[in-house]
C-alpha cells in the first residue's frame, strides 16, 4: 500500500518564504587597506544544503529557482554581514 503525503499550502508558502530570506544572506569582507569588497553567498550554499537533505523531496527545483532569485535580490540590496579584515 503506498501512502500519499499531503502538506498545507501554508507550509508551502511558509517554506519558499524561508528559502527567500536563507537566500538572500551576503556575508561582505572588506578589506580597508585596498577599499576592496569580496561578497561571498553564505545564504545560497546553506539553501542549497537545506534543499538538498529535505524530507519531502516534490518541489527542489522550484526551491533552487527561489534560492537562485533571493540571492540575486540580496546581492542587489546589499543584504547580510560585513566584515572588515585589518591589514
Amino acid at each position: 500500500m503506498v501512502k500519499k503525503q499531503f502538506k498545507n499550502d501554508s507550509a508551502f508558502i511558509l517554506k519558499l518564504v524561508l528559502y527567500l530570506i536563507i537566500g538572500a544572506q551576503w556575508i561582505h569582507l572588506t578589506n580597508t587597506s585596498q577599499s576592496r569588497v569580496i561578497p561571498v553567498p553564505v545564504g545560497l550554499v546553506v539553501g542549497l544544503i537545506f534543499a538538498s537533505h529535505e524530507h519531502f523531496k516534490i518541489d527542489r527545483k522550484l526551491e533552487y529557482v527561489v534560492l537562485l532569485i533571493a540571492m540575486f535580490v540580496g546581492y542587489w540590496t546589499q543584504t547580510g554581514i560585513y566584515i572588515n579584515l585589518l591589514r
